[in-house]
């Protein structure tokens, strides 16, 4: 990448404006990256850094996930992040520059004390006189991480025990064994079926969750759509929330892989009711009629062109992007 200079451009930002630009730089980099063909990305991440995170998230009320603070390798949009100076201080990355003679840019908004990041930066300062130093905070987020991993692993068990995927990309949950599961385990099971499902890069709120996972009832939770039967509940994506037809592109929704006849003028969209009633053989699938109102489709203004997964092919296929094991293969994905 060199001495590229990879530019935002975008409008007015609403919410969390440091959010934001974070996600930016990910999406810039990583894109920057793969027409280079870089599979690996190292991050500046110190110590500092670390321990800012973990009372970020600690004020918060966050869990073992978020207490176990900025993962040092994560793999996310097509390459992997190495934070390798988490150990380090940030004082002695600035010597270790200054002594070669390596200049480097400070961000104005890291002294913007608008931002809670920059707060908790001052509370460390008034803190480790307490001792809880910048060194502790990060030495706990590594004890939480080793145990954040034993629960990710049991999880990961779990969901190849009790879930079964479909090719329509729903997520079946044997409700006899998410009751047994310990309560932990139970949570990380469900939220992960949601994510995956959703392509959510979040969970959804606590209350939420641990309502639908202890007790689960049809509803739409996360951009998911859940129904419920005597023996299994159904996780498949809400249809409402793909329904707005987008360009033309080799992935749809994050997890579909769409190939066919290419056509500047063509759509993706979720087929929906409009969809289903122009696919005269939909009921040959096997599929119900509710999974199949999610189901990537093609189209040509308020025309169906195509439905693979509705037995309207048209010369086009879709298909999960890692298949169906790429599921069970989500439990055990790094971490940020």
């Amino acid at each position: 990448i060199g001495d590229t200079i990879l530019r935002w451009q975008r409008g007015d930002i609403t919410g969390n404006v440091q959010e934001s630009a974070r996600g930016a730089r990910r999406h810039l980099i990583s894109a920057r990256a793969r027409v280079e063909n870089l599979r690996h990305i190292a991050l500046g991440h110190t110590l500092e850094d670390q321990a800012e995170t973990v009372l970020m998230r600690l004020a918060r009320g966050s869990g073992v996930d978020g207490l176990a603070g900025m993962a040092p390798k994560v793999s996310a949009h097509g390459v992997t992040w190495h934070r390798p100076l988490l150990g380090q201080h940030r004082a002695d990355l600035r010597a270790f520059l200054h002594d070669r003679g390596v200049g480097w840019v400070d961000d104005p908004s890291n002294e913007d004390t608008r931002f809670d990041r920059v707060k908790m930066r001052k509370a460390l300062e008034l803190l480790a006189p307490l001792g809880i130093d910048a060194s502790r905070l990060a030495t706990t987020a590594t004890h939480l991480r080793r145990s954040r991993s034993a629960l990710e692993r049991f999880t990961a068990e779990l969901a190849r025990t009790i879930c079964r995927v479909d090719t329509l990309g729903e997520v079946s949950i044997d409700l006899d064994g998410l009751a047994q599961a310990p309560p932990e385990t139970r949570y990380r099971l469900v939220a992960g079926a949601l994510g995956w499902v959703a392509s959510a890069p979040y969970r959804p709120r606590f209350a939420a969750l641990q309502k639908l996972a202890d007790a689960p009832v049809a509803q739409t939770l996360h951009g998911c759509a859940i129904r419920v039967s005597a023996a299994t509940m159904t996780i498949g994506r809400e249809p409402a929330a793909v329904l707005q037809p987008v360009p033309l592109a080799p992935r749809w929704d994050h997890r579909w892989a769409i190939s066919g006849p290419q056509d500047k003028g063509l759509r993706l969209r979720a087929l929906g009711k409009d969809g289903v009633q122009q696919c005269p053989d939909w009921r040959a699938t096997g599929h119900a009629y509710s999974a199949l109102l999610a189901a990537p489709s093609v189209w040509r203004h308020a025309e169906l062109i195509a439905a693979p997964l509705a037995n309207m092919h048209n010369g086009w296929e879709t298909a999960l992007a890692g298949g169906t094991k790429g599921f069970y293969d989500s439990f055990d994905a790094l971490k940020a």
